[in-house]
This record gives C-alpha cells, sequence and structure tokens, in this order.
C-alpha cells in the first residue's frame, strides 16, 4: 500500500513539474464549461514560442498544441478601448471608452462603460455562473463602474493601467493614482516579501474558482498586467536570459520572422517590417548594448513568468478534474509598447535603481517592440497590423482537432458572442431594468468546429483620429489628417505596398462603411480640442 501512494504522489508531482494532464482524466459533464479568458498586457505578435519567439512559454505552447490558434484577430490598438470590446462585445465607443478611461463630457467618451453595454461578468452571472476577476480593470475609476458594481462575484487587481510588480507606490505624476491594489471594493496592502504581482493574480484566481459555490460552473478574467511597464522581473527569472539578446534587434528581427515562417503564419515573400527610424545595433557601443540588452532580457522574463503561472492555473485545472470542461481564451490587448517611458521625466514619478528592480520605470520601447512584433508593421497606439493585431489561443470542450492554425480574421467583439454560443447562453434582452445594446459581433465557433466561415460584417476602428476598415483580406487605413491606405493582407500582412491608388472604388467603399459605422457607434471626427482634453500624448508610429 505505501508502495502504491507514494507511486500515485510521485505521478502526481510528475505532472505538476512538467504541466502533463492525463487525456483520461474526469471531466465535469453533468454541468456547462467553466471559462477562463485570459488577457496579456502590450504583449507581441510573436512574443510566444508558438508564434515563432525564443522565449521558453511551454505553457502557452502546450495550450496551442492541445487547442487552436488564430492567424489573423484583432484588437483596438490600445488598453481601455481593447478592454471594453473585449468585456462588453461592443466597439469602445458604443460601450463609453471612445478614448480612455477619461470623461470627456461627450457620448461614448464618459471614460467608463455604460450601463447599456452588459459586460460579461453580468452575462456570465445571469446564465448561473460564479465570476470572478484578478488583474487590470481600467475601464472606470469611479466605484459605482468597478467590476464588483460590473457583475463579478469577486476581484483582485487594479483600477488603472499600471502598477508595480513588487509594491503599490505611486508610479506617474499628475493627480493621485487609481493605481494600487484592491481587493473586491477595498485597498489591499501588501505585507508579502516576496510579493510579485503576476504571482498573486494567479493565487488570487486559483483561490477564487476554489471556494466558489460547488454546484455553479466559473467564469474567471485574468486581465495580467505583464509585460506592460515597467520592467520588473525576479532575478532567476532574468538569469535565464542572459546573453541570449547579445546579437541585438535587427538579428533577432530576422529570426523572429524565420520562425513565424516556419509555423506557417507568414510566407515567404512578405517583407518584415523594419523601423527606419531606430539605430542599427552595430551603431552603439558597448555600454549602449549592455543597457539594451537588459531590457529585454527582464521583458522575456517577465513573458516566462506569465507563462509559468498560466502553467500553474492548468495544473491546478487538471488535477481537479476540470481542465477538459473548461474553455480557456489566452490573448492580448495590443501589439508591443513603443513609447519610452522611462525618458518621459513630465510622466514618471520615480525611476531609480537597475532595470528590472522595483525602483525603476524603464520600458523596452520599439527598439525591441520591433522583434515582439515581427514581422508586422508598427506598434501599440497604430491602426498598422502591428498595433492591432495579438496571438490568440484556445482550447474548449468538444473540440475534433487540435494544434491546427486558422485563418482567423475576427475581432474583440466577436469573443462574447463565441463564448455564449459554446456555455448555451442567452444574452439578456433586459438587465435590472436596462435594455442593453445588441451584441455586434459573430461567433466563430463554426470556424472553430471546421467550417468554412469568413466574417459577414466588415471590422471598424478609430483611437486618436486613426482609422481602419478590414473588408475579408482588403484593409484600409486612415492615419489622422491624412490620406485612405490600402492594403492586401493575403499577400501583404506587413502593409508594406499600398495599393489605394488602384482601387479607388474600395476605398470610396470603405470610406461609407467607416462613416456608417461611425454614425452608429458615437464616433466623433477628432480634433485638437479633444485632445486638449486629455493628459495623454500619442506617439509617433
Amino acid at each position: 500500500m505505501r508502495i502504491l501512494v507514494l507511486g500515485i504522489m510521485t505521478l502526481f508531482f510528475l505532472s505538476c513539474k512538467h504541466g502533463a494532464i492525463d487525456k483520461k482524466e474526469i471531466v465535469q459533464t453533468d454541468q456547462k464549461p467553466n471559462v477562463v479568458l485570459i488577457m496579456a498586457d502590450d504583449m507581441g505578435f510573436s512574443d510566444l514560442g508558438n508564434y515563432g519567439s525564443e522565449i521558453n512559454t511551454p505553457s502557452l505552447d502546450r495550450l496551442a498544441s492541445e487547442g487552436t490558434r488564430l492567424e489573423r484577430f484583432y484588437t483596438n490598438t490600445i488598453c481601455a478601448p481593447s478592454r471594453s470590446s473585449l468585456l462588453t462585445g461592443q466597439y469602445p465607443h458604443k460601450a463609453g471608452i471612445g478614448f480612455f478611461n477619461e470623461d470627456f463630457g461627450l457620448p461614448g467618451y464618459e471614460g467608463y462603460l455604460n450601463k447599456e453595454s452588459l459586460t460579461l461578468g453580468e452575462v456570465f452571472k445571469n446564465g448561473g455562473y460564479s465570476t470572478y476577476m484578478t488583474g487590470k480593470w481600467h475601464v472606470g475609476n469611479d466605484k459605482p463602474h468597478w467590476p464588483i458594481q460590473r457583475g463579478f462575484d469577486n476581484f483582485f487587481g487594479f483600477l488603472d493601467g499600471g502598477e508595480s510588480y513588487f509594491d503599490t507606490k505611486p508610479l506617474l505624476k499628475g493627480p493621485p493614482s487609481t493605481a494600487f491594489l484592491y481587493e473586491g471594493n477595498e485597498v489591499y496592502n501588501i505585507d508579502k516579501e516576496d510579493f510579485y504581482l503576476t504571482d498573486e493574480l494567479t493565487n488570487r484566481a486559483i483561490d477564487f474558482v476554489t471556494n466558489k459555490e460547488k454546484e455553479k460552473p466559473f467564469f474567471l478574467y485574468m486581465a495580467y498586467n505583464a509585460p506592460h511597464w515597467p520592467l520588473h522581473a525576479k532575478p532567476e527569472d532574468i538569469a535565464k536570459y542572459k546573453g541570449k539578446y547579445d546579437a541585438g534587434w535587427d538579428e533577432l528581427r530576422k529570426l523572429r520572422f524565420e520562425n513565424v515562417k516556419k509555423l506557417g503564419l507568414a510566407e515567404e515573400e512578405w517583407n518584415p517590417f523594419k523601423d527606419k527610424s531606430l539605430p542599427a545595433w552595430d551603431s552603439l557601443n558597448a555600454e549602449e548594448k549592455s543597457e539594451w540588452t537588459l531590457k529585454m532580457e527582464v521583458y522575456a522574463a517577465m513573458v516566462d513568468n506569465l507563462d509559468q503561472n498560466i502553467g500553474k492555473l492548468l495544473n491546478y485545472l487538471g488535477t481537479t478534474g476540470q481542465l477538459n470542461n473548461t474553455v480557456i481564451i489566452f490573448l492580448s490587448d495590443n501589439g508591443a509598447e513603443n513609447m519610452d517611458v522611462g525618458k518621459m521625466p513630465f510622466t514618471v514619478k520615480r525611476n531609480e535603481g537597475p532595470v528590472g528592480t522595483a525602483g525603476s520605470m524603464e520600458a523596452y520601447s520599439k527598439n525591441w517592440a520591433q522583434v515582439s512584433n515581427s514581422p508586422l508593421r508598427s506598434y501599440k497606439s497604430s491602426p498598422y497590423e502591428g498595433g492591432t493585431a495579438t496571438p490568440f489561443i484556445i482550447r474548449y470542450p468538444g473540440q475534433k482537432v487540435s494544434g491546427k492554425i486558422l485563418k482567423g480574421g475576427s475581432h474583440l467583439v466577436d469573443i462574447m458572442p463565441t463564448l455564449l454560443d459554446i456555455a448555451d447562453i442567452e444574452y439578456p434582452e433586459s438587465y435590472n431594468g436596462v435594455t442593453p445594446n445588441p451584441l455586434v459581433g459573430e461567433s466563430f465557433l463554426p470556424l472553430l468546429q471546421g467550417e468554412d466561415w469568413t466574417r459577414d460584417q466588415p471590422i471598424c476602428f478609430e483611437w486618436f483620429g486613426d482609422r481602419a476598415v478590414w473588408l475579408g483580406d482588403l484593409k484600409g487605413v486612415h492615419q489622422y489628417n491624412k490620406e485612405w491606405e490600402l492594403y492586401d493582407l493575403s499577400t501583404d500582412r506587413t502593409e508594406s505596398n499600398d495599393i489605394a491608388a488602384t482601387q479607388p472604388e474600395t476605398i470610396a467603399k470603405m470610406d461609407a462603411i467607416y462613416n456608417e459605422w461611425a454614425k452608429n457607434n458615437g464616433v466623433i471626427p477628432w480634433s485638437e480640442e479633444m485632445s486638449k482634453k486629455t493628459q495623454f500624448r500619442k506617439s509617433p508610429h
């Protein structure tokens, strides 16, 4: 008996260590599936091993091999607008986040989620689920608009756009920041010496679902802030990448492109984006190279730690017999960060100590972001693919084929209808006396199930005066105060060949589509006057 027990314990610990879950594990067949929705922050298109990265991401690689990846999945190019669409299934202006979580005093620009735009927390709770959230909210700073007030049974995380990974001291200058931690509706004070936020978010998420009402399935929204600035990582994770980036961004960008091609996510004839405004790696001196390599080592360590924590969650679900009855989605809120935050003295409140430590306020900026997004063009806050495209992985109960990469062509507004389709939940016609905005997205479950599916409706985008329209494989880009550009993504995903001059009729059609969409969603033309309303200043593309 002792030998048998020891054998069982050995298999259990090996399972936890290597993330291997027995395919014959118990499946919860007597209730609806659980749902885990994981969003990373400022992660580039090729930052995962299963999307072409050299960063060690075995947990997410496993999720990709057991699930499905989409080649093309789109966000709203920056944090708060993306989160509003993910949470509500609405375009951001319709939900009230047409810019950021700042109130312009205009419909569509209130800076919080309006009541007509129901959250996933509200819809799943209405459908009989326990609902939980950990991480970054960023869609309403005033208490009536916090997660607990918008459908979540419990919450651990922060309300604003950025948070230290080691402490709760203010990060930015200006008005008092709401970027400190909350447990439910109460401020949480850190009293652990070994506190690291990515770890804590995962631990709290596991605590939530462990202590849920047993008869209910759960919906869990995990909005990690990793790998968003500041560059903070554990020394042991940083050490794994020592010397990994000594070759510099020019070589690493090429290596990523080769890896992306091998995976079938890029074509040989694509012209990978190269930012001509950036210095060549070989033009830097030894000290500069050392400073820059450390930044990327810390960034990689943050992604690595994020993957470790997702592995911890997968192991929990597996060892408790819940994994095969759980929908798991992973994506990022936008492309890689392009702003050199640590060099912005009018914004940064503190920036002392080595990169990677609690006192640092550094970001890796577009010098390395061009690697994270390789081979796509541009960065976070841009309407080009590097700003709007994200890795996307889904694993769900009843999945017929695993490990496939599908073309996709979907948007954040499609996630709610897809999840409701999988969970067999009806979107409410009325909620707390309010008639909700109808969902505008389309379920892509047929695509996942092998059907010949394409999105019926175009995808539209506006932020800070920039616009974009996706119409099948064709994409129109209209930067503020410039003319429409046109790209055929089937042959030119890196947007290097503008074909607008050859297809004026397509441009006219896209302009009409955009104007109708803007009218229906409360989008108003951007102006210099609106720019003055915000403290945020957009960086160049």
